[in-house]
Formats: structure tokens, sequence, C-alpha cells
């Protein structure tokens, strides 16, 4: 097992060398990222609307590092609302390029416009007759020549002290990528349950698609009792259903108020006998209540802003729907 004793020290000056060469990356990074706002130029805004108009699919090409964040640019475009997938360029020659129709679009990255496996399928797009979109570091390249619309990402140098590896560039690509998803997203009208219905998984797509109705306790599961009850067999309503509460509601099937175990640690306090009082004289009035329909996630931020553990959910009509507790959302997931 590796501990802090076991591990060697280091140097100080090499330490501070160290942090001084991840300070200059990020720095340079930074500078050639925003130097591109200069050129949000009338070409970003052709681009947005060529690819708004994509029937189809936009198909991202890229090698080496470039293929790399081409692939991540076709990832976010597609899980923002414009369906996109990435091709190998080199694959491309070899059978690949059978995967591009004419109602598609190519977003193809290459920093010094002549990558020659994009080149060589270059003539092949034309022929297909789709849009073609560039991104790369030089205008006077052949590729952004024969794009429809070419997006300048040079940068004015790399991070990389050698200038050799793509660093700032494949920055700059990125982040040019996800300014076109953007912009795309929002014209479309994207919203949240549109991003959730392509985040089904994890933790994210619980937040934004599971709603109180999914997970709270309806009909004979919801606690309650009738205004009038006495406090022993509010109690034993409360053990019966587990959510350590339950509701009170008046002869018309309205919430009079709740009743939870917050509640019973203060009527112990005030030496209450338990088989006389009615749960009237100790109830919560005008509980907190949360409507059904709205998302899980926004019950849990409630909860939390009030500093309860349990719910009761009404419907639009105001009638008691549904109870739930911090419990609940923990085994859907939802904390």
């Amino acid at each position: 097992m590796v501990t802090a004793e076991s591990q060697p020290l280091i140097n100080p000056d090499r330490a501070e060398k160290m942090r001084a060469l991840g300070r200059a990356v990020l720095e340079t990074e930074a500078s050639a990222v925003l130097a591109l706002v200069e050129r949000l130029d009338a070409g970003f805004a052709r681009a947005c609307h060529l690819m708004l108009g994509c029937r189809g699919r936009i198909v991202v090409l890229g090698m080496g590092k470039s293929g790399h964040i081409a692939g991540k640019i076709a990832a976010t475009l597609a899980s923002t609302g414009s369906p996109a997938f990435f091709v190998h360029p080199g694959e491309a020659s070899h059978g690949d390029l059978g995967m591009i129709t004419p109602d598609d679009l190519v977003l193809a990255l290459s920093n010094s416009g002549e990558t020659e496996e994009i080149l060589l399928i270059l003539p092949l797009i034309k022929r297909l007759g789709v849009p073609l979109i560039s991104l790369t570091g030089n205008p006077r390249s052949t590729l952004a020549q024969g794009a429809d619309v070419n997006i300048d990402v040079s940068v004015a140098e790399e991070a990389c002290p050698l200038g050799l590896a793509p660093t700032a560039s494949t920055t700059a690509a990125l982040a040019m990528g996800d300014a076109l998803a953007v912009a795309l997203l929002e014209s479309r009208g994207f919203t949240r349950d549109d991003f959730a219905r392509s985040h089904p998984a994890g933790t994210l797509g619980r937040r934004l698609l599971l709603h109180v109705d999914d997970i709270m306790h309806r009909d004979q599961a919801i606690p309650r009792v009738p205004l009038g009850t006495l406090l022993k067999e509010t109690l034993m309503e409360m053990t019966r259903k587990g959510l350590g509460m339950s509701a009170i509601i008046d002869s018309e099937g309205r919430i009079a108020g709740i009743y939870t175990d917050g509640d019973l640690r203060r009527t112990l306090d005030g030496a209450l006998d338990l088989h006389a009082t009615r749960v009237d004289a100790v109830m919560t009035r005008h509980p907190v209540t949360v409507t059904v329909g709205i998302l899980a996630a926004e019950a849990l931020r409630v909860m939390e802003e009030r500093k309860i553990n349990a719910l009761l959910v009404v419907d639009e009509a105001g009638q008691l729907a549904g109870a739930l507790n911090m419990h609940d959302l923990l085994r859907a997931g939802v904390v």
C-alpha cells in the first residue's frame, strides 16, 4: 500500500516548476479559446443555419487527436437535439462513406486543413451534394476552401512547449463544437425534458425524469386520519404506513394538518396523555405540500429548504393524492 510517508519527497524547486508549467498551459489554452469569440461572424451563423436545416444526421469527421475531439462533438450534438455520429475518415474510404446519405451534413475537423484521409473523400462528399462545414486552423487550406462554410479555429501557439502536440488547437476546436451545439440547442427549443430523454440512465436521468407521481404512496398506503382522532390511534396509523407522519383530514377530505415524528417528540416533551389527547390539539396546521406532476428533484429541494423529511402531495383541486418521505427519494436515487 502506498502511503504519504512512502512517497518520495519532491524537490520544492521542481514542484514549483511543474506548477508554473501547468499554469502556462492553462493560460495558453484559455487565451486560445477567448480568441475565438472575435471570430463568431456570419460564417458561424451560416453553419448553424445549415445544421438546423439538415434533414438527416450531422456526420463528424476527424483524424488523430482531431478525431477524438470530433467524437466528443458528435456526442454533444446528439445529446442536445441534433442527431449526429462520428465517422473515421480512414474507414470512410473503405466502405463507411456509405453511412452518409444525401440528407446528411458533414462537419470535418482538421487543424492543418490538409489531412490526407479527409481530402481523399472530399470529392465524394461533394458528389453526394451534402453541405460541408469545416473547422480548421488554416482558412486558406484545401479543406477550408472546399467547404460551404469554414470556421477558423486557429491558435497563436500550442500549449505544448515543443509546439508539436495538439493541445490549444484541440481545445479551441472542442470549444467551438460546444458553441455550435449550444446555439443549435437554443434554436431548436430543446428543453430539460428533451435532455432527460437522451440521458435516462444514472442520477442525471432520475433527477430530470422522475416525478413525485412515480414514487409517492397512494390510496390506502397514504397515512391519514380524520380530525378528532385520538393521538394513540394516529400513532398506530403512522406505524402501519411507515412514513413517519400522518395527514389529518377534515370532513370534506381536505388536508387540515399533519402529524410527524417531530410533532411526537414535542408532544412527549409536553407530557400530554397519548390516550386522551386528540391529534387536532398537537398537529401542525397548514403543512407544506407539493402538487402532483412536479419533478421528484423539486420535491427534494422543497424538503431541504424547509428542513422536513416528509411531504403530502395534492392534486389540482387541493385534495390529498399521495405522500412521500426522504427514504422514498433515497430509494429512487434522486438524492
